[in-house]
Order: C-alpha cells, then structure tokens, then sequence
C-alpha cells in the first residue's frame, strides 16, 4: 500500500474533481493557482466541463526583509491590493516605498499572465460559481487572499478546492469562502509535497502547455 495519498498533481486533480461533480449544474469557472494548481484545476475542469483560468497571486515582500509578507496583489480587472497595515506601520513603509513595491508585483503578474497565457484577457468572473483551485495548503495565507479577491470580483459563490490541507487551516478557511472541498486532511500534517508521490516543480514551458492543451480542448 502507497505510503502517498497521490501519485502526482494529475492523480490529486482527479481525486478531488469526484468531490466537485454536484457542482457541474452551477457552470462553474475553475481558477487556478501557478504554477503547482494548473494541473489540479485542468483536471477539474475537465470533469465539470468547466472554463479555466489562472488565479495570480504575488507577495510583497518588506523592502529589507523580502521574507517578510507586507502585502499581495493578484490579479483581475482592476488587480486587488491586501496590505497589512500593522506590518507597514512597523516597518516604517512609506506609501511611495509600498507603491512602487506593489507596481513590480502587478508587472510581474502581467509578464507570467502573458509567458502562460500568451496575453489572453481573462473569464469573467462576475455572477459566476468560481473555484479556487491549488495542489494544496499549508499556512492558507495566499489562499485567503485569492478568495478574497474573487469576492470583490463579484463572485456569485467562491469554492476552495484542494487536495490536501491542514486540519486547523481547512477549518479556518472555510469561514473564507461560501465552500471548501478537500481529499483530505491529516492530522499528520508536515508539508503538502510530503503527500505526493511526484512534487516537483513544473517549469514555465509545462504550464504553457498545459493551459495551451486544456485550451484547445475546450475549443
């Protein structure tokens, strides 16, 4: 017996599209998080017959410690800004300093929406049932922020799927959104790759493809 809840990214995809289909009906839109949620959502979305987009999210980082999570930005319409402003006000982050931070982060979300997606304008969020879709969580903080962003994106339901996450972090996030769906959530809980039997890291190339295949499938 597999010591692995997935073989791989393609595996936890199908997995947890079993634990979507009374979702189908909805004409949900499926959005993914790059690079590790394309292969998870690509899989969802086949199985609901689903639209499928990517979700970027980008932290910013406190100029002097890069680590540390000032903020994030994702993408949309107009791209949503999440600042903590008690970690600004700590940092003594003046408004330009936090401005030009925030411009990098959208820039760079523009050239990855661009390199994966080769410029295509994104689905529509508003009115729709909208999945959130990632290969997993561990602290749930870049989840929250994507959920929050759908939200303002005037999202009719926002449903959090992934394959594995952290009890006491699924149950936080379920406050989060109108549903969240998991394979699985163990009490022995260390890191998300630690379920997988392949975790590796997709390169740019594979997710260009992959997004370009699922695209023409839909067609």
């Amino acid at each position: 017996m597999s010591l692995y809840l997935f073989r791989d990214r393609t595996d936890a995809g199908q997995q947890l599209a079993q634990k979507l289909v009374h979702l189908k009906a909805a004409k949900p839109l499926v959005l993914a998080l790059p690079r590790g949620g394309v292969p998870v959502g690509i899989e969802i979305a086949r199985a609901l017959n689903a639209p499928l987009d990517l979700l970027l999210v980008r932290k910013i980082g406190v100029p002097t410690q890069p680590e540390l999570a000032l903020g994030a930005v994702v993408d949309g319409d107009e791209p949503h800004t999440f600042i903590n402003k008690g970690i600004a006000r700590a940092a003594h982050i003046s408004e330009a300093e936090l401005a030009a931070a925030t411009k990098r982060e959208i820039e760079e979300i523009g050239r990855r929406r661009h390199l994966w997606l080769a410029g295509r304008h994104q689905v529509p969020i508003a009115g729709r049932t909208a999945i959130v879709v990632d290969d997993g969580v561990a602290t749930g903080a870049s989840i929250r922020v994507a959920l929050k962003a759908v939200k303002a994106e005037r999202a009719a339901r926002v449903i959090l799927a992934a394959p594995v996450a952290p009890p006491d972090t699924a149950r936080e996030l379920r406050a989060d959104c109108d549903e969240a769906v998991f394979v699985a959530t163990p009490e022995d809980f260390v890191a998300v790759g630690s379920f997988y039997q392949d975790f590796r890291q997709l390169e740019d190339s594979e997710v260009k493809d992959l997004l370009a295949h699922a695209q023409a499938k839909a067609a």
